[in-house]
């Protein structure tokens, strides 16, 4: 508890980059009911790396920029070591893996993450966001299978991984770590690791409800950039 506290405290006095306010998206009262999509995903639960990267300029580490109203998080992904879960971390962000959007009834592509929120944040756990419909209950209308490797743990703070609810059922949603977390090692994909943990930290301790969400919402913008 005491490593905690002072994980804690440390990463509370970073200087933090500055944030933006990000408007949040609307979401429409039909997607609050969990549906199953009306036709099969047009991917078949596969998105590659290389469509993921299509277009995207530049030749140095693959990297993903999370922008909320609180700061902003700079995080490297893992391409070689968790291919599948960065493709599709990726294309979702940069509008090329199709999901079913609830609202439209159809599959579409989009930026996915723009204008979603960190619906549940725990103090000296993690903060976790990816859902559209923002009460943890909504996903991208597939799933894919876990991806592990034994290199990547939930070691420390900023830790990027997915959220699930069991064995095989990564989507969308995903979680980024305050502090170590070694009991969720090979039951959630690691893909990457964020810096300025500082954001992590005040984002967690925003007022929150009785279901950990945050009572002001914390809305992100994910950029991937090289």
């Amino acid at each position: 508890m005491r490593a905690q506290v002072e994980v804690a405290r440390a990463l509370l006095a970073e200087e933090v980059p500055p944030g933006e306010e990000i408007p949040v998206r609307t979401v429409c009262p039909a997607a609050e009911q969990v549906t199953t999509p009306a036709t099969p995903d047009p991917e078949r639960g596969e998105f590659t790396l290389e469509e993921a990267l299509a277009g995207l300029a530049g030749g140095g580490p693959l990297r993903a920029r999370i922008v909320t109203r609180v700061g902003t998080m700079d995080c490297e992904l893992f391409p070689d070591r968790a291919p599948r879960t960065v493709a599709n971390f990726v294309g979702l962000a940069r509008g090329l893996r199709p999901f079913w959007d609830p609202c439209r009834q159809e599959w579409r592509r989009a930026p996915f993450y723009d204008g979603l929120l960190f619906h549940r944040v725990i103090p000296g756990f993690m903060i976790q966001g990816g859902d559209q419909i923002g009460t943890g209950n909504g996903d991208g209308g597939y799933e894919f299978a876990d991806e592990f490797d034994p290199t990547l743990r939930h070691d420390g703070p900023g830790v990027l991984s997915m959220a699930n609810s069991g064995p095989g059922t990564n989507g969308t949603q995903f979680f980024i770590t305050e502090g170590a977390t070694r009991w969720l090692d090979d039951k959630h994909s690691v893909f990457g690791r964020c810096r300025n943990a500082g954001v992590v930290a005040r984002i967690a301790r925003e007022p929150r409800d009785d279901e950990d969400r945050p009572r002001v919402p914390v809305a992100m913008r994910v950029e991937i950039y090289r």
